[in-house]
């Protein structure tokens, strides 16, 4: 440890710190696994229970491999999004095997910086250092002064998992665990103490699986409180331990041998592990050839895979020189056609286990020799290629990880297509009730949409909690810690149909899980079409401004989630948290819908005036997001005269829970009668406008008033965010479709309805948008967990879960992510 610290400090002298030297290729001696013919005696398999035959044993000692698992971290840029305390931070890692404990601690092994931290400034302090009580690695402390701060920490950090108390490979996870740690600042600037406290955690889980060889970006958010980026990748392979000779026992753990010697029950253990070091090198020749055409760096791996399977690599190590090592090229050759079996990246598997337990164990030995070098001889050359391009690396792993976040997190996702009736009629029982395949099964037990969707996600969730995961992927614990309590999030891609025509109806077609992909990639094509064409001059800019609208009663930060989540995908987005309405909300929707339409247009032309002294504004993309009735305060803006410059600019629509319909039609009579009692008590303008009291004829009311007004029509994507568990908005009016009330009802009040709802939708189908996007997303969260109390019994728990989690954010966003950049 001590030599290990002097070498460290002479490298952190010169800026950086560098691993140990790469070893030479591998030579003619130890560049490829020595090979022979496959016996052909029938390998004896025993059954779950059954006691082997009594083999005599070999009383001479007999070789014992050793091997472990080296995952490197690297830590490239902790970002600040949205940190609520300045202050001294650090990131303190740990590892462990997930089922021995804190007891089955990984160590740390080697650090690189490689590149040298500015020690000189006032915002970082001290140096990273290894806890050899926990083993624990920690990040030299920097200091948080401002949001959307970047700290580039640049440094690798790799830990050694050993196998010495497994027979052969682990069957257990890995839990890699990341702690912020944090201490708080006097007022004159210093630390407040020496020990940073953990103020949040965040955790992910490597599957067996994924221990031979993992080459993937984990991002690091820590928790809603604690909105940071750290940039990270983890990289695992299997390396070569030591070699040592002990006597040779029977145990538990061998199934499958060639005959009933005792060396062969010895040996299956050593057998296992050539065949992981094997399969960790097929793994690491193939990610640098990825690399190799992602970053275009020139990575010569021709010579060294030409000898693998070269005769004259064996002709030292085998008896019989250079015939053998014929002999045994033969056999692979004839394996390959016979065998058949699949390697983790795909390709056919020459080596299958029945071959491999055919060798000696002196081949064993010069196999497992061989195979470590090679191993290590590309590990080294992986890393040394990482170092020299961890920002081309780190993008190619990023944008590999984006691409994948469609398919893993389809498991709490459900798609369907519904075409957009032509017209809704009011008299009589809509035909849009009435669908085919498994909807219209759903349909015939409740009379209730609301009910209808809940009983849908419901059955979906059980049916996760029979799932087991099984992948390769580093699993994110915020999500994967329990999978029941996901929201689940069912999409309906809402088919454009003509302008309204005098009759029609609408149909459920729910799509397959195969044409889950289908339906992304259609999506994905048609936003690619809405972008502008790039302009000659690189100087250029195309300005995106998403504005963030709270609700009744609420606040500015409301939305901060989703706000994050979006920066996440568009880092370059300007973010325009209103705050003109704050303690307002009692008022008129129109007076509330001016003074947003001045915020916005402010800060519009302040963005513009600021891009423009830096270069030319190609194009502005202006997207709104609102929760509750702040979606009612972002239709009303879009009305006043001042917007009507930036309406062409209109491009992405986020409702979150909105009442696009007003509360003409609720069944909450909790919530019906606290509604009334506002209106009584303080006389809310807003309420009466509401529930359309605000007029004694209908047809003066605000709300009948604001849906002939075009509103949604320049929009180039509408996203309509809704929960039947959400008793504070009536669940038609959050998706802006049919209600069973209003169904029925031949008097003026659902002619009043039916003509909101038809121009409603009139403008979502005007052509003055070639190509536009309508989803209606329903979000069931699991309130399990908060009980039987009132919030969850009046439905406010939905209604307000929207701004304490993020988690559906996620997957909508990154399941869309052209709707948002």
């Amino acid at each position: 440890m001590l030599l290990r610290r002097l070498r460290w400090i002479i490298g952190f002298n010169h800026h950086k710190i560098s691993s140990s030297p790469s070893p030479p290729p591998p030579s003619s001696s130890a560049s490829s696994s020595p090979k022979r013919l496959v016996n052909a005696a029938k390998p004896i398999l025993l059954q779950p229970g059954q006691s082997p035959p009594h083999p005599k044993l070999k009383e001479h000692p007999m070789s014992e491999f050793e091997a472990l698992h080296e995952v490197a971290i690297y830590i490239h840029r902790f970002h600040n999004l949205d940190l609520f305390q300045q202050g001294w931070y650090q990131i303190k890692i740990t590892m462990r095997w997930e089922e021995g404990g804190n007891s089955s601690l990984a160590t740390p092994s080697r650090v690189v910086q490689y590149d040298a931290p500015d020690l000189g400034s006032n915002d970082v302090c001290g140096v990273w250092r290894i806890d050899d009580t926990d083993h624990s690695f920690s990040t030299h402390p920097f200091r948080i002064k401002y949001a959307r701060q970047d700290v580039l920490l640049s440094v690798m950090i790799s830990f050694n998992l050993s196998l010495d108390k497994y027979e052969g490979l682990s069957t257990s996870a890995v839990i890699l665990k990341f702690e912020l740690m944090h201490a708080p600042l006097f007022a004159n600037g210093l630390q407040a103490s020496p020990d940073a406290y953990s103020a949040a955690i965040h955790e992910f889980r490597i599957p067996p699986k994924a221990l031979l060889g993992l080459h993937s970006y984990c991002p690091v958010h820590f928790d809603a409180f604690h909105a940071v980026l750290v940039d990270i990748t983890v990289h695992i392979t299997l390396l070569k331990g030591d070699v040592h000779t002990s006597q040779p026992k029977v145990t538990s753990g061998y199934t499958a041998v060639k005959d009933v010697t005792g060396e062969n029950l010895y040996k299956s253990k050593q057998a296992v592990l050539v065949r992981a070091l094997l399969t960790a090198r097929d793994i690491l020749i193939e990610e640098l050839q990825k690399l190799h055409k992602s970053i275009n760096q020139t990575i010569d791996l021709t010579d060294f895979t030409s000898k693998l399977d070269d005769p004259k690599l064996f002709a030292s190590s085998l008896p019989g020189g250079a015939e053998s090592a014929h002999t045994l090229v033969s056999a692979e050759a004839s394996a390959k056609s016979q065998i058949g079996s699949q390697k983790p990246n795909g390709n056919v598997d020459s080596w299958s286990n029945e071959y491999i337990l055919s060798l000696s164990m002196d081949e064993l030995l010069n196999s497992f020799h061989s195979l470590g070098s090679q191993v290590l001889y590309l590990w080294n050359t992986f890393l040394k290629l990482h170092r020299a391009n961890s920002t081309k690396v780190l993008e190619f792993l990023r944008d590999a990880w984006a691409n994948d976040r469609k398919a893993e997190w389809s498991i709490w996702m459900v798609y369907s297509k519904v075409d957009m009736p032509h017209q809704y009629i009011s008299s009589g029982v809509d035909d849009s009730y009435h669908g085919r395949g498994r909807t219209s099964v759903l349909r015939k037990l409740t009379d209730d949409p609301a009910q209808t969707a809940a009983m849908r996600a419901e059955l979906h969730r059980r049916s996760i909690e029979q799932m087991r995961i099984n992948n390769r992927s580093i699993q994110d614990m915020h999500i994967f810690g329990d999978l029941s309590r996901v929201p689940i999030v069912i999409v309906e891609r809402v088919v454009n149909a003509p302008l309204r025509t005098t009759s029609g109806n609408s149909y459920f077609t729910d799509l397959n899980q195969k044409n889950a992909s289908s339906f992304l990639t259609d999506i994905g094509s048609k936003a690619k079409k809405k972008l502008p064409t790039a302009s000659p001059q690189q100087s250029s800019r195309v300005l995106k401004i998403v504005v963030f609208v709270h609700g009744f009663q609420g606040h500015h930060l409301d939305l901060r989630l989703v706000r994050n989540q979006w920066l996440l995908i568009d880092p370059k987005a300007e973010c325009l948290m209103s705050e003109v309405n704050e303690d307002k909300t009692y008022g008129d929707f129109r007076e509330m819908g001016l003074r947003l339409a001045q915020e916005v247009t402010k800060f519009v032309k302040k963005k513009m005036e600021k891009v423009s002294r830096s270069g030319s504004l190609r194009n502005i993309k202006l997207s709104f997001v609102g929760h509750s009735i702040g979606n009612v305060i972002i239709r009303a803006a879009l009305t006043e005269s001042i917007m009507e410059p930036y309406l062409r600019y209109l491009y992405t629509y986020v409702s979150v829970s909105g009442p696009h319909l007003g509360y003409l039609y609720s069944s909450n009579s909790l919530f019906n009668s606290g509604l009334w009692l506002l209106k009584k008590l303080k006389g809310t303008q807003c309420i009466h406008q509401l529930t359309y009291t605000d007029d004694p004829d209908l047809q003066n009311t605000f709300f009948y008033k604001l849906s002939k007004q075009k509103t949604l029509e320049n929009f180039k994507n509408i996203i309509l965010l809704s929960s039947p568990q959400d008793g504070y908005v009536p669940y038609h009016s959050a998706r802006i479709e049919m209600c069973q009330g209003a169904a029925g009802d031949i008097s003026k009040k659902g002619k009043v309805f039916m003509d909101m709802l038809n121009d409603s939708l009139d403008q979502i189908r005007a052509p003055s948008c070639e190509h536009r996007l309508f989803m209606r997303c329903d979000v069931n969260f699991d309130v399990s967990s908060q009980g039987r109390n009132l919030n969850t019994f009046i439905g406010r728990a939905a209604h307000i879960e929207f701004l304490e989690s993020d988690v559906f954010a996620r997957f909508i966003m990154w399941s869309f992510p052209e709707l948002f950049r």
